[in-house]
């Protein structure tokens, strides 16, 4: 995620009115541009993870940092934890081409190093309800796109996009639907669904926020796992879009240790 897996995005429709009116966006349309959006280069950012084994229970707090290098022809991730101090340094790597299944390490101080097995993809990092899958993958670049219908989400009326993966997209989901605010171009609400037709995840934006590049985002998710109470909360901050990174910055050596991204020359 962006810092925030899901996200990411940003760009405006706008539908004109009067006698020069334009064509409401289709489906292709809406997913091309959050394709783009999400495709946005290299970035960082701060985020606060919030860990509740149900709503109302004692939560597990995080601050993590995320460096993310995000194109069209790759995707490379990594979390690393900032605190607590009992579990600073803990870090996940992630990596996805388009076509490949997602691949990945997980790095535990002092040294422990181990792989993300293609089974792990869809367990739950640092122990929440976001999965290690929902991190690296980008559904709206799959082959098949459709509009579903409208709905009200939190004031906004959406767009549904249904997203399903074609022959040469990996994923253990059948379809994902997105509640897009179009004027924003933000996801409202995302569901997540298994090849059963079971909902697997949910997530909901509660607070969209303007980026350091001046687009709005989701800077608050609730990521919410079918069949369990546990709730895990994510909001962001400091993100920056003027940093750079080498291939080296995204190893299992580069997780090893706990570095601040660096701004572009």
């Amino acid at each position: 995620m962006n810092p925030i897996p899901t996200a990411l995005l940003a760009a405006a429709l706008l539908i004109s009115r009067g006698i020069a009116q334009e064509a409401a966006p289709n489906a292709q349309d809406i997913a091309s541009r959050l394709n783009t959006a999400i495709q946005d280069g290299s970035s960082s950012a701060r985020v606060k993870m919030d860990i509740k084994p149900t709503a109302e229970g004692p939560k597990t707090a995080l601050q993590l940092q995320i460096k993310t290098r995000r194109t069209s022809a790759t995707t490379d991730i990594i979390y690393q934890v900032l605190w607590p101090k009992e579990r600073k340094g803990e870090s996940l790597l992630l990596h996805k081409t388009p076509g490949q299944a997602a691949s990945g390490s997980i790095f535990v101080p002092p040294d422990s190093m181990k792989t993300i097995t293609a089974a792990q993809m869809k367990e739950g990092i640092f122990g929440s309800a976001l999965s290690y899958e929902d991190l690296v993958e980008n559904f709206y670049a799959w082959e098949n796109q459709a509009l579903v219908g409208t709905e009200v989400v939190d004031h906004v009326t959406c767009q549904i996009l249904e997203s399903k993966p074609g022959k040469n997209d990996h994923s253990t989901y059948a379809r994902v639907r997105s509640w897009v605010d179009v004027k924003k171009l933000v996801p409202m609400r995302i569901e997540k669904y298994l090849a059963s037709g079971q909902m697997e995840r949910r997530i909901t934006t509660t607070r969209v926020a303007k980026n350091d590049a001046d687009r709005p985002v989701p800077a608050t998710l609730l990521v919410q796992r079918a069949g369990s109470d546990s709730v895990t909360e994510l909001e962001g901050s400091k993100s920056r879009y003027d940093v750079t990174y080498k291939d080296a910055d995204f190893t299992q050596d580069a997780i090893r240790a706990l570095s601040t991204p660096g701004a572009q020359p």
